[in-house]
């Protein structure tokens, strides 16, 4: 099992280096190919619509400029994985929003690289909410790299928050090929008697499950008055875990995006890079 079409959102956003490094560090250790794809910010349900001509709105006369911010966006992307060593990568122009496009363009993916909302950056002003968005509608993992910091060595020591949901199985199964190459694992469970699913010794289902994988697993378990996003935080930086895993809850109603506490708690204050799988 292993990654073998990573997608990496490349953007004008100040964060976008960052993203599409962490990005092409994992295709080369996967062997992976790598797209880039840029959005021009234009609705593909615009294009479909064969009642409304572009040409005669206002977006025609910002079209050529959208056109050149993804074109620049794109030739970036090339440029940083030329640098890293990737041997197989494409760049990727939609006419389509970020949001819509990504989730769209995932399904074909194995795994999605995105950056936190960054709300002093102006581009991210235009999808605050991209990495949930995608998270909820793509049905990939999404790999959501933090807007602070640089990201050298990702997921040589990996903290797993498991609740024995479906969604932190999906979670965890999607982050096989990264757990496999950690040098250690942490199954965090938090509160674990107020969970029927875990069993009689929680985490030690999936603990054997990853062993068989090969993967090098501790279980610990964890009793928190406090929200189970910070508990997490708080812990990965105790252990100095350079990676995430859980899963991500919620639900997407037309445009609206209803997140549980732990996963908005870890999207807003986020200081490792969190794979999630909803």
């Amino acid at each position: 099992m292993s990654y073998k079409t990573i997608l990496v959102h490349a953007d004008s956003s100040r964060h976008a280096q960052e993203r599409v490094r962490v990005a092409a560090r994992l295709a080369l250790a996967e062997g992976a190919h790598l797209v880039g794809t840029a959005m021009t910010g234009i609705s593909r349900y615009l294009y479909q619509d064969s009642s409304i001509d572009l040409t005669r709105t206002v977006v025609a006369m910002h079209m050529d400029a959208l056109y050149q911010r993804a074109d620049e966006s794109l030739a970036q992307f090339e440029a940083l994985a030329a640098q890293a060593g990737v041997p197989t990568c494409e760049r990727r122009l939609v006419d389509d929003e970020p949001e819509g496009g990504l989730a769209l363009q995932s399904r074909y993916a194995d795994l999605v690289v995105v950056s936190q909302t960054d709300p002093d950056d102006q581009s991210a002003r235009l999808t605050p909410r991209l990495p949930e968005y995608v998270m909820l509608n793509s049905a990939r993992p999404v790999l959501v790299v933090p807007f602070a910091g640089t990201f050298e060595q990702l997921g040589a020591n990996v903290l797993v928050a498991w609740d024995a949901s479906i969604e932190a199985t999906r979670a965890v199964t999607n982050a096989i090929p990264l757990l496999k190459r950690a040098r250690h694992v942490t199954i965090a469970v938090f509160n674990p008697t107020l969970f029927d699913a875990h069993g009689e010794q929680p985490g030690a289902d999936i603990a054997l499950y990853l062993a068989r994988h090969g993967v090098n697993i501790e279980v610990s378990l964890q009793q928190t008055g406090i929200d189970v996003g910070n508990a997490l935080l708080s812990m990965a930086a105790d252990r100095n875990a350079d990676l995430i895993v859980m899963g991500g809850y919620g639900h997407a109603r037309l445009r609206e995006l209803l997140l549980g506490g732990a996963t908005e708690t870890v999207l807003r204050t986020m200081t490792v890079p969190v794979l999630m799988s909803h």
